[in-house]
């Protein structure tokens, strides 16, 4: 499982520019049951994605691909979490 982190950097204006394709990027992330979670970290700092189903590489190629990124945007991080406990409702992750 893995938290990406997708922070403003240095061409945060240009975002309008992008967004249509950064939205496209996340919906093929949901359509193929990569991204489980997604939102704006506060306050208007980025965004944050939640994903599973994949290995760190396939998810980074993803991540490069996102407009966002391409064009410096945001600049983003991956976080790994290799899941032993869950609540109830979120068992799944735990494969």
């Amino acid at each position: 499982m893995f938290v990406v982190l997708l922070k403003f950097s240095g061409n945060k204006g240009q975002a309008g520019q992008f967004m249509e394709g950064h939205k496209e990027w996340l919906k093929r992330g949901f359509d193929e049951d990569v991204f489980l979670l997604a939102g704006s970290l506060q306050p208007n700092s980025g965004g944050g994605i939640l994903a599973h189903n994949t290995s760190r590489a396939a998810l980074q190629s993803r991540v490069n691909a996102d407009p966002f990124v391409e064009q410096d945007v945001v600049s983003a991080e991956i976080l790994e979490i290799a899941p032993s406990r869950a609540d109830e409702r979120l068992k799944f992750v735990l494969g």
